[in-house]
């Protein structure tokens, strides 16, 4: 086997609490993490040396720079191969958004380089690899839906939304995560999330309640220097959404809908003002190895 090819998935915050901030400057965070069904295609194809990325996005960078490369060169050491790698990305989860896409092309690139070198790795060896590149990338691995605890590499299984109609909408604004995390002054902070009552309505798959609490502290930062985005959850809310809010540091929001309909509407709607909109389900799995 030379050649693989791999659906990467995307995914969304329903919470976000920051507890407090370790000694080397990383945060301490709570988080309940969704895979979506928003996927980069991740093609790997072993050549005779080197790294090489290619993409259709010329906003991806092409060399050191992209976590994927850094995920190739890890295996590459760690395992002592001199082979090369052709990895090349089509990008349609939108970049620095706060989606975690350069988070799932790594873990698909792990997972894809244990199958085509057989390096026969476990899953959670796999994942305790991605944290050494991000601390979203164990994540994006497991997929389905989690608790995130530590700097966001304590991963709990919990029940995630099923199957659930999700619209994605990205400003054309790109935020730097170091920026609003450093930026961050919890007394400024006027809703932190519940993350029991939440977990617990995703048990009783109680979409509304989970919906109308969902909370992401970081919004007090990127929304503060970003009114569109605050303009943006309004409109979700206007076509019926039953919550919306911004994923992870920004500047993407989401909305939450029970009915496909009122989605379409406002996909077509947001859609008009925004070019990166997407209407796509919530997914129980995660990155996904195609052949």
């Amino acid at each position: 086997m030379s050649f693989l090819k791999l659906k990467c998935r995307a995914k969304i915050n329903l919470a976000i609490d920051v507890l407090g901030k370790r000694k080397d400057n990383y945060h301490l965070v709570e988080m309940i993490m969704q895979t979506i069904d928003l996927y980069d295609y991740v093609s790997i194809e072993e050549i005779n040396s080197g790294i090489v990325i290619e993409s259709n996005n010329p906003y991806v960078p092409l060399d050191s720079k992209n976590i994927a490369y850094k995920a190739v060169q890890l295996i590459k050491d760690k395992f002592n191969i001199d082979r090369g790698i052709k990895i090349k990305i089509e990008k349609n989860i939108p970049i620095a958004a706060g989606l975690a896409g350069g988070s799932t092309n790594a873990g698909g690139v792990l997972i894809g380089l244990n199958k085509l070198w057989d390096l026969k790795l476990s899953k959670d060896e796999i994942m305790d690899l991605g944290l050494k590149l991000g601390a979203d990338v164990p994540f994006c691995i497991m997929g389905g839906a989690a608790l995130a605890q530590g700097i966001g590499e304590k991963l709990t299984p919990i029940n995630g939304l099923d199957n659930i109609h999700i619209l994605i909408c990205k400003p054309d604004i790109s935020v730097s995560t170091a920026w609003v995390y450093n930026s961050l002054n919890m007394s400024k902070v006027n809703k932190r999330p519940n993350i029991e009552f939440l977990i617990g309505c995703l048990e009783k798959k109680d979409i509304h309640s989970l919906s109308t609490n969902m909370a992401n502290v970081l919004e007090c930062v990127t929304e503060t220097k970003y009114t569109e985005i605050t303009e943006i959850k309004r409109k979700m809310l206007e076509y019926k959404a039953l919550g919306s809010m911004m994923s992870g540091s920004g500047p993407t929001v989401f909305g939450i809908f029970d009915n496909f309909n009122y989605a379409k509407y406002a996909k077509e709607k947001l859609g008009e003002l925004y070019k990166q909109t997407y209407l796509i389900k919530s997914y129980e799995g995660g990155i996904e190895v195609e052949g």
